[in-house]
């Protein structure tokens, strides 16, 4: 019988690229989001390409009321969820904290940690009440290398990095595995989104390196959720060879503030 994926923020990017590689491999799926046309046009992709089994699930992580009922919604078929990965998360402007736009910060911290409790809360109870399933969290290495300018975004990849190893202990003698992985800088709409749109700016970001895709970041998840049963993953590093942290980067010389 096929295996159950859940993905949030399936609509693009690392999401996207994953829902792609665990459709591939013949899972079953759940593709979550905001943006019901995008997911539609995923489902019918991927269900032309592989034949895969797909649900779409549109509704907006920052409400609890909508997560817990989108949950409960899902037919018999996919209600059982053996992985769930939390990949809704953003980042919302890239400025010091005395002149950050408050609206941002709810945008981040209202997604990248509430959003992620919301739906773990939910899928992970009947991961319990069954003795089994796996957690993905995709952190940032700003979870663990704050830069400047970045602050909120930072201290909510700091969060998601210290809810993933609590969920590793809360979770222990559950038969539930949980795994974070931490990307660097990763082309995909995250710096469009943190600035607003700007695509000249969002280009800078990546201009002279060879950045990460989404189907990199998807390689990993899909490699870790494929280990042997007593085998778990806690938390994968990837970055571009051009990044060694969230501060150095080589565009032809050293640079500061890689970021993501």
């Amino acid at each position: 019988m096929a295996r159950t994926v859940f993905i949030t923020g399936a609509s693009s990017g690392i999401g996207e690229a994953a829902a792609r590689a665990f459709a591939e491999e013949g899972y079953r799926l759940v593709i979550a989001g905001r943006r019901h046309e995008r997911l539609k046009t995923l489902k019918r992709e991927l269900e032309a390409d592989f034949a895969a089994e797909i649900l779409v699930l549109s509704f907006d992580i920052r409400d609890r009321f909508q997560c817990e009922a989108a949950v409960e919604s899902m037919p018999e078929e996919f209600a059982d969820i053996d992985i769930l990965v939390n990949n809704a998360g953003l980042a919302a402007g890239l400025e010091r904290i005395d002149e950050g736009d408050p609206m941002d910060w709810d945008a981040m911290i209202d997604t990248n940690i509430k959003g992620l409790l919301y739906v773990t809360r939910v899928i992970a109870n009947k991961m319990i009440q069954r003795g089994a399933g796996h957690i993905v969290n995709i952190g940032s290495i700003a979870g663990t290398q704050p830069y400047p300018d970045g602050g909120v975004y930072c201290g909510t990849k700091h969060a998601v990095h210290a809810l993933s190893q609590s969920m590793r202990m809360d979770f222990l003698g559950f038969g539930v595995k949980v795994t974070e992985i931490r990307p660097g800088m990763a082309e995909t709409e995250f710096s469009l989104v943190r600035f607003h749109g700007d695509q000249e700016a969002a280009d800078e970001v990546y201009s002279g390196i060879t950045p990460l895709t989404g189907d990199d970041v998807a390689d990993a998840i899909l490699w870790a959720v494929q280990q042997p049963a007593h085998v778990n993953i806690s938390e994968i590093v990837i970055t571009p060879q051009q990044q060694a942290n969230a501060y150095c980067v080589s565009r032809g010389k050293r640079e500061e503030n890689g970021g993501e």
